[in-house]
């Protein structure tokens, strides 16, 4: 089993990436655990203060459960992920059943911070991109999915986005293996990594 780790800023272009690798590798090759799920259930608080807690930060997320799934997967057994809701911001009762596969993809904007998660990584991975591209992408984003305005999503991208991203985000470059410039866009930097994951896995892609 080969673990990635692929962090970035929100809206740099991780979830492109893992796409392109994805659709690079055979069928069913690859598992994808991602950050998002992980964050720490909040339905004990009032919906008030769940929509201003601050989702950018590494005590936002539960590590602990994170790397039990990751253990669980590299010694293949199945896990339960989360699933998480930004609109009300708790978990679901539901949970999605992951399987084990050949390589295994832990992406989210702080998977590098957590030293005990890089060990179990077999290369970590930064996508980076400009902080306007980033703001445009985060944008587009909340208000489609999230159900934010353009001024609310600009009001966080100042108070919280900004500020989190320089102090836990863009720290963690030092950590990657391979840093991608221009997130999904940089053609080179992609078929570097799925080379690199084919021939750890004996293919040929």
């Amino acid at each position: 089993m080969l673990i990635i780790g692929i962090a970035g800023g929100t809206g740099s272009g991780k979830t492109t990436v893992v796409r392109k690798i994805i659709e690079s590798l055979p069928a069913n090759e690859v598992t994808v655990i991602p950050q998002d799920s992980y964050y720490k259930d909040s339905s004990h608080l009032p919906l008030e203060e769940r929509l201003q807690l601050n989702f950018d930060e590494p005590a936002a997320f539960d590590w602990d459960l994170m790397f039990e799934h990751l253990k669980k997967l590299k010694e293949g057994k199945n896990v339960d992920q989360p699933i998480y809701s930004y609109l009300t911001c708790t978990r679901a009762e539901d949970t999605i059943l992951v399987q084990p596969r050949d390589v295994v993809i832990v992406e989210g904007i702080l998977v590098l911070t957590n030293e005990k998660l890089r060990e179990l990584m077999d290369i970590k991975v930064f996508v980076d991109a400009d902080c306007d591209d980033r703001l445009i992408r985060v944008i587009s984003r909340d208000c489609v999915e999230r159900g934010r305005t353009v001024q609310m999503v600009i009001d966080r991208y100042e108070k919280v986005l900004k500020p989190m991203h320089n102090q836990h985000i863009e720290p963690t470059k030092k950590f990657a293996d391979l840093i991608v410039p221009q997130g999904g866009n940089n053609k080179v930097a992609v078929d570097i990594l799925t080379n690199f994951i084919g021939n750890k896995l004996g293919l040929y892609i």
